[in-house]
């Protein structure tokens, strides 16, 4: 970032021309720098996570926050939260197929089932959609909510799914409800319906939300496209795309991106990835707050694996994957011009 002293007669002719009906751009007043969290386990992760990798990169403070302090109510000190790859329906990211004699996993069972019984929760299952809820509710009186990968689609497959039991025995001791799907309830969710969930708990998905087996183009023809909203009527997701770029390069995780036959008709499409009609990157509003998804785990690395070492940073100043989560962070310091009545 670079800043220039100019006088006030450039400054007023600068309002000047952004004011022109005639041209996309808009005075954004930042008032204050937001309050982050994260919600992260502490501790090793056999994974990396791109926005705590661009915060630190960009010298930006945060709180690293995970399951007991978001259920006592922690979520009130903060303006901004992203949450960590993360499988809010309780399947441990549904890698027990490959994963189950793997330290690191075994480990991440035992700590999270001691976790849910210390804050009196019978199953895993059963914590993660109480914390599913609390940050609904934080959303509601006014947060502003972000986050990737398997956080978006399992973060409303488990706010649709309250009162119903997904997981197979393997992952919670009992076995799941045969007439889960008929149960599940899409007015409950933030941007998805009429999903399918995938109950096979040996399969690596958690529904047909997401688009990653669409994606069979070569790395290099794999981009999506941001869309181009007006500054002066919709500052809001003109904030969140702003790029030196349209065309992003595609990155593939969990969750890629969503198939947009079950995307909510509120929901703002910010970027898509034409070539497999699907939306990568999306934004909506509930009560007082915003949420935004955004699909893909690594905006820098194409196919990013359990175990493979985080990306260096230093190597991708210019990141326009990256600059969206930096949009997002931004986001929160900016009042909305009111408009004239």
């Amino acid at each position: 970032m670079s800043y220039e002293v100019i006088t006030d007669a450039r400054a007023q002719s600068i309002r000047l021309e952004i004011g022109d009906p005639e041209v996309n751009m808009e005075v954004v007043k930042m008032e204050k720098a937001p309050k982050i969290a994260v919600y992260a386990p502490k501790g090793h992760q056999p994974w990396d996570d791109a926005v705590t990798m661009v915060m630190t990169y960009a010298e930006i403070p945060y709180d690293q926050i995970y399951d007991s302090a978001v259920v006592t109510g922690a979520l009130v000190k903060y303006d901004w939260l992203h949450l960590h790859h993360e499988d809010f329906t309780g399947q441990y990211g549904k890698f027990y197929n490959s994963y189950r004699n793997a330290a690191w996993y075994q480990q991440q069972v035992r700590q999270t089932e001691a976790m849910a019984k210390f804050l009196g929760f019978a199953k895993v299952s059963e914590l993660k959609l109480g914390v599913a809820l609390r940050i609904k509710e934080y959303v509601a009186g006014g947060g502003f909510l972000f986050t990737m990968c398997s956080g978006t689609d399992s973060y409303d497959i488990a706010l649709s799914a309250e009162g119903v039991d997904i997981c197979g025995p393997m992952y919670d001791g009992d076995p799941l409800d045969p007439k889960a799907q008929s149960k599940i309830d899409f007015n409950r969710t933030f941007a998805f319906e009429n999903y399918h969930l995938t109950m096979d708990p040996l399969v690596y998905e958690f529904s047909d939300i997401d688009g990653s087996q669409l994606h069979n183009l070569p790395e290099n023809q794999d981009v999506f496209t941001l869309f181009d909203f007006s500054a002066k009527w919709d500052i809001v997701p003109t904030m969140l795309c702003q790029n030196h770029t349209q065309v992003i390069k595609g990155f593939m995780g969990q969750t890629t991106d969503f198939v947009k036959k079950y995307i909510k008709s509120s929901v703002t499409v910010m970027g898509e990835s034409k070539q497999f009609g699907t939306a990568r990157y999306i934004h909506g509003t509930f009560g007082k707050g915003t949420w935004t998804f955004y699909g893909g785990h690594d905006p820098e690395d194409f196919r990013h694996y359990v175990g493979d070492p985080p990306t260096d940073l230093n190597l991708h100043p210019n990141s326009p994957g990256y600059r969206l989560i930096l949009n997002n962070i931004l986001f929160p310091a900016a009042k909305k011009k009111k408009q004239k009545t």
